[in-house]
């Protein structure tokens, strides 16, 4: 602008000439001569003016601001390079505060001591920083305002002829002069608060000084919390690394810097838990799980931890109310289930006809509202309790633990045919029996839909606490007992008869249910040689009675209604405290899930590994439910045990695992699986410690045994007998 200012004074002087030329040569008219010399001489102090006010802008705007980008820019990055520095330094020092190990107090004495220190010293150069920009901030304004001011006076000056068109700017000049005085006293106030702060952190305890605790599910930015966390990598090294986690959109995710892309660690909350974890040597960890993996994680101290924890529990059950209504719409697009309970035609009519999951389990008397508030059409469901669950109260369930509550969508997850058999054993009314009958008594009232606290507070107290179970009580009638003792006699010939059978070839039907005689009544399974592995054991007949349920150890209890097959009786007994790997010590230490293999129930052997039961513990001859499974030929427990990862190298105490068992009793089903089952991990052996989870034929083949056994079982019983006769 200057450069050009000069250009123009120049062409004006030469057109100010040239006016000149013009008045002589106008000599004889002494009107234009008199007025083309005033002109000139107007116009040639105009250019003296414009000359005075391209140097007054040189001064003024031009030099003033250099030497404020020269000064006082580079005092402002002086300090930035300093608190970055620091920085650094304190990020080094939680770092080593991190890495303390709580058994080495000295270290974790040092490290505090280092993180006060460095805290003090940050906080110090922290406010440097910030009144440096508060400074350069004031600074730019005023000389900004006080060059324009400088301007504006030269325009004044070069406008004198003009001064009516400048009177009425005059009045905003003096005003804006006023308010630059004002600026600068402001500036003068707030030097002196920042020197006041500096006094007071000296004083300061850092030693506590942790990051904000609150969480917001409804922020406006969708970021429910965010702060830095240190990392455990899933690398063989398992190094921590200290990142910036947020939780947003419903999912949880990490920068390792700000203007990195986030990495997402968990995509959907609704398929996750955390917990706490105490097992491991740094201290302030907790673990977020999800399905497909988990991540460990380590706060600063123990309060962000509890922050850190609410806040993604809060966010699950958060994610469940908000995809509430896109799950009743995936509902009605829902295909038909392909785990159907019936065999043969009447399962292809269900499937023809679209039956699904949802409206198979809703069937089940109390289903069809919520197991805890009473909320119509629930859409999820807890598989290992049996019943049916509304959106809210699933994501109550999910917090508690997958050792209390397995929670599963009705509609979009995959059900396996033997759950659905589990679910429809089951239900609300009956689990309700159990887990609320002293509610009346106690004069507790159900939560409504709705009442989230409450609900929290009530399923707690009703699964973990379990408050409400009546120890005393029993779910069989007067009339069931009766019915129970009456078939004592029977029960005292089936044993009979599967002694006297010791050498007769199996003959199963693979789904765990085992033949039944010609009067009605199921058939014990027989063994498969004449090494049997089925000694009689002594007296066994009350094994299969209920008389006095009331006085049963609820061990007992449950090793009992496996037998019998009785999933009531048994989420009954697991409801009274029973452990559901109790062992029998008068009867070689067997175990439920062993009862449940030789009662012969596919859905027994599922309901107990639901709830944490151990497929690998063995009784005191060495023999597994796998072994068990195999000698009875019941080729859907088999398939069901090597699923669960059951070790199929384990011998009993004669040297034999399951496939030499299987070999002898020449039951191709059976030797077929286990061959499937050992190739396919050795092939996960072979591509070493990232290798894929399993050959997808293999999993193929498991799943059609699978869907065989729970809804063909023919199929198998007569595969079974060719390969007997072959």
């Amino acid at each position: 602008m200057i450069d050009t200012g000069k250009a123009f004074c120049l062409a004006n002087k030469q057109f100010m000439n040239g006016i000149r030329d013009l008045a002589q040569y106008s000599s004889n008219d002494a009107v234009v001569e008199t007025s083309l010399t005033k002109f000139s001489d107007s116009l040639q102090e105009m250019i003296n003016f414009h000359t005075i006010l391209f140097d007054q802008t040189q001064r003024s705007i031009k030099a003033q601001l250099q030497n404020f980008v020269k000064e006082d820019l580079r005092k402002f990055k002086d300090a930035k390079k300093q608190f970055e520095k620091v920085s650094e330094e304190k990020e080094n020092a939680l770092v080593k505060n991190a890495q303390a190990q709580r058994n080495k107090q000295h270290e974790v004495e040092e490290a505090a001591n280092i993180l006060t220190a460095t805290r003090k010293c940050f906080r110090h150069i922290a406010l440097d920083y910030v009144l440096q920009i508060n400074v350069l901030q004031s600074k730019r304004r005023s000389e900004i305002l006080k060059s324009m001011l400088s301007f504006m006076y030269a325009h004044l000056a070069f406008f004198h002829q003009g001064y009516d068109l400048f009177s009425e700017l005059g009045p905003y000049m003096k005003d804006l002069g006023a308010q630059l005085d004002r600026l600068v006293v402001d500036a003068a106030k707030e030097k002196r608060e920042m020197e006041q702060k500096h006094s007071t952190i000296q004083q300061k305890d850092f030693s506590s000084d942790d990051s904000k605790l609150e969480y917001n599910v409804d922020a406006a930015n969708g970021i429910v919390m965010e702060g830095y966390l240190f990392k455990r990598a899933s690398n063989a090294f398992k190094t921590w690394n200290r990142r910036w986690f947020s939780i947003q959109n419903n999912q949880l995710v990490y920068q390792k810097k700000f203007k990195d892309s986030p990495t997402v660690v968990v995509e959907d909350l609704r398929l996750c838990t955390v917990k706490h974890c105490e097992d491991i040597e740094r201290r302030f960890c907790f673990e977020v799980v999800s399905p497909t993996k988990s991540c460990m994680l380590q706060a600063d101290s123990e309060k962000l931890r509890q922050a850190w924890i609410k806040a993604v529990q809060t966010s699950i059950a958060t994610a469940y109310r908000e995809k509430g209504d896109e799950s009743e719409k995936l509902d009605k697009k829902s295909s038909p289930s392909t785990g159907s309970l019936d065999s043969g035609s009447e399962s292809k009519e269900k499937l023809l006809k679209g039956e699904s999951a949802l409206q198979r389990v809703q069937c089940i008397p109390g289903n069809s509202s919520c197991c805890d508030c009473g909320l119509a059409d629930p859409r999820w469901a807890s598989i290992n309790l049996g019943i049916t669950l509304c959106i809210e109260c699933s994501g109550i369930h999910r917090s508690l633990g997958v050792h209390f509550s397995k929670v599963r969508s009705l509609t979009l997850d995959t059900w396996e045919p033997e759950l659905l058999k589990l679910m429809c054993e089951l239900g609300n009314d009956v689990i309700n029996r159990v887990y609320e009958a002293k509610l009346e008594k106690m004069g507790i009232k159900k939560p409504q839909p709705g009442q989230r606290q409450e609900k929290e507070a009530y399923i707690r107290a009703k699964y973990v606490e379990r408050k409400f179970v009546d120890k005393y009580s029993t779910l069989l009638s007067p009339s069931e007992q009766e019915k129970r003792i009456i078939s004592k006699s029977c029960e005292d010939q089936r044993l009979s008869h599967a002694r006297a059978s010791v050498h007769t070839p199996v003959k199963s039907n693979d789904s765990g249910i085992q033949q039944c005689s010609d009067d009605g009544r199921e058939s014990l399974p027989s063994t498969v040689s004449a090494n049997s592995l089925y000694e009689p054991e002594g007296e066994r007949q009350e094994s299969s009675v209920f008389l006095d349920s009331k006085h049963l150890n609820p061990g007992l209890q449950l090793y009992r209604a496996s037998y019998e097959k009785n999933l009531p009786k048994m989420a009954e007994a697991l409801a009274h405290g029973a452990d559901v790997n109790w062992a029998n010590s008068d009867e070689n230490q067997a175990t439920p899930l062993i009862q449940a293999v030789l009662g012969g129930s596919l859905v027994t052997c599922e309901f107990l590994l639901q709830n944490g039961a151990n497929v690998n513990q063995r009784d005191v001859q060495g023999r597994g439910p796998l072994h068990h499974a195999t000698v009875l030929g019941h080729t859907g427990q088999v398939c069901l045990f090597l699923k669960r990862g059951a070790n199929q190298h384990a011998t009993d105490e004669e040297g034999k695992d399951p496939l030499s068992i299987a070999v002898e009793a020449a039951n191709a089903d059976i030797v077929t699986l286990l061959r499937l089952a050992r190739m396919n991990e050795e092939m996960r052996e072979s591509e070493g410690l990232y290798g894929q989870p399993g050959d997808e034929t293999y999993q193929d083949i498991f799943r059609d045994f699978s869907q065989m056994a729970s809804n063909n079982p023919e199929k198998l019983n007569r595969f079974q007998q060719d390969s007997q006769k072959f």
